[in-house]
């Protein structure tokens, strides 16, 4: 046999993408090697690693034959990156020539050579493994280390394999003459990976609700937050416990559920920052405010996401939030606003998932102490002026909640804080809101989860007003100048605090506590 083809993957966006790797060899001719398909520097660089491998692994390296080999990579016209072909690479080529004799069909070979043949892990196990089952591959073969996190994806069998003779002798197809003896011996087999199971530790939080001194109305602000998912700012002078706050928010937040485990692990295993463990909890992503808006939102020559996809299904938590730079904040308009970010760039375009929870924690002012009863504010009013203008109006319509975190008296900071709520307490108060709002929306005609996913329509069918209640909320609005997309966030928030409350409809007062989280119009 000259020709042989094998398939294996490659992470493209978000996804796997099969990848079909086939090998031509014409013997008795100037030695060539040639690979065709849109490889970058580390796909063909794969050339010097197989002929390696292959070489340290007891079998003839193509290097060493006066042969022309080509390695075609199709489809011809998407680009291939990494180093997920190198075994599928050095699999083809021993079929071809003859070294070996398998069956390739149905199966998916994975994984990165090292020059003695080891299998070194890839990027992306989890969503290459979900598009070989999808495509109705029966097995995957990849490294041992990726083997755990492929576990994930039922109804394809996995194998891990720590070398390339590992899977050679697990898939070598054994010959037998025309007495039906066979020719060899049997080879030692690999042994399949078992099913992973999502085990939920019980979480011993790093920071607690009860260790937070005093702050019931930010405490208050960020428990609505997560019961509804929505979007939250933090005000107030340095030093008051605003990352703290943020910090011991993400334990509040529900767990989450198996397709949400799959498709942030996914996600997270696309850029390489799994590091061998399933994401089983809501991710927490604090970038620095010198974030460049490629690294925020995603892109990049080859399009990657950023870190509003890496917050899916979790927390975003921006410190000091107008000292972003004014394009970065500007880009979050879509994330917050439609749950996705839409990126074009000239080598490709996609569409990131980025469902989030915003939380922007900032100072009064430059120096941080404008409206502190222990410190005068030293800003001028031209410093004051820029600072509050570096915050759009649209991105602050998008924002649900404004809260004040004051100073908190020495006296309450040194004593015992008798009324403080634990984290767990309220956890399970956030989980039956979220209860309510999961047995609300299974009459939607679309998916929702919480009531911040809502749309205009949505509301007239699942948070409906009585005459009262509307009368005041448009008093309210009036007075506030509140536009249209803060006039529906309003009702929003109402209805979850009312679901926190379990009450079945919105009243006045919901209505009002709402209004109380707007930001004023002189902010």
């Amino acid at each position: 046999m000259s020709f042989s083809r094998v398939y294996a993957a490659q992470a493209h966006m978000l996804k796997g993408k099969i990848v079909t790797v086939e090998v031509d060899i014409t013997p008795n001719t100037l030695h060539a090697f040639t690979m065709v398909g849109l490889p970058d520097k580390a796909v063909d660089e794969a050339k010097d690693r197989m002929s390696s491998a292959l070489k340290n692994s007891g079998y003839e390296s193509p290097k060493t034959q006066n042969q022309k080999v080509v390695i075609s990579l199709s489809p011809a016209d998407l680009k291939k990156e990494g180093a997920y072909f190198d075994l599928g690479i050095a699999l083809s080529y021993l079929l071809s020539a003859n070294q070996i004799y398998f069956d390739p069909e149905g199966r998916i070979f994975l994984g990165e050579l090292s020059l003695n043949g080891e299998l070194r892990p890839i990027k992306g196990a989890l969503p290459l493994t979900q598009e070989a089952k999808r495509l109705g591959y029966k097995e995957i073969f990849l490294p041992y280390d990726n083997a755990e996190e492929a576990g994930l994806v039922d109804g394809i069998d996995v194998y891990g394999a720590k070398t390339l003779t590992e899977v050679i002798n697990h898939i070598y197809k054994i010959r037998y003459d025309k007495k039906g003896k066979p020719l060899e011996n049997e080879r030692p087999k690999l042994t399949k990976f078992p099913p992973t199971t999502i085990e939920k530790v019980i979480a011993e939080y790093k920071t607690d609700f009860q260790d937070v001194k005093g702050q019931e109305n930010a405490k208050r602000g960020l428990e609505i937050a997560a019961a509804g998912g929505h979007n939250i700012a933090l005000s107030g002078p340095p030093g008051t416990g605003k990352t703290m706050l943020a910090r011991a928010f993400s334990h509040i937040l529900p767990d989450l559920d198996k397709d949400d485990i799959l498709e942030i692990t996914g996600i997270h295993s696309i850029v390489g920052m799994l590091d061998g463990k399933l994401i089983v909890e809501p991710p927490f992503r604090a970038p620095h405010h010198t974030a460049s808006y490629v690294s925020m939102i995603g892109g990049g020559a080859n399009v990657k996401p950023g870190e509003v996809t890496l917050a899916h299904k979790g927390v975003l938590f921006l410190d000091e939030f107008p000292e972003f730079e004014k394009r970065v904040l500007e880009s979050l308009r879509q994330p917050l606003e439609d749950n996705i970010v839409s990126i074009s760039r000239a080598k490709g375009s996609a569409i990131f998932p980025s469902n989030f929870i915003l939380i922007a924690a900032m100072n009064p002012c430059p120096c941080g102490h404008k409206g502190n009863k222990q410190k005068a504010c030293i800003c001028k009013p031209t410093d004051l002026d820029r600072y509050n203008r570096k915050l759009s109006g649209p991105i602050m319509d998008r924002i649900d909640m404004w809260v004040t975190v004051s100073n908190v008296g020495y006296d309450e900071l040194s004593g015992k804080d008798l009324n403080s709520t634990p984290t767990i307490t309220i956890k399970e108060r956030i989980k039956n809101a979220r209860n309510i709002q999961e047995k609300r929306f299974k009459k939607a005609t679309r998916k929702i989860k919480t009531n911040s996913e809502m749309n205009s329509k949505d509301l007239n069918t699942f948070a409906p007003l009585s005459d009262d209640v509307k009368n005041i909320l448009n008093q309210s609005a009036e007075h506030l100048q509140l536009s249209a997309r803060a006039y529906h966030r309003t009702i929003k928030l109402a209805r979850t605090i009312a679901d926190l409350e379990g009450s079945e409809n919105i009243s006045s007062a919901h209505i009002l506590e709402a209004l109380q989280y707007r930001p004023k119009i002189n902010q």
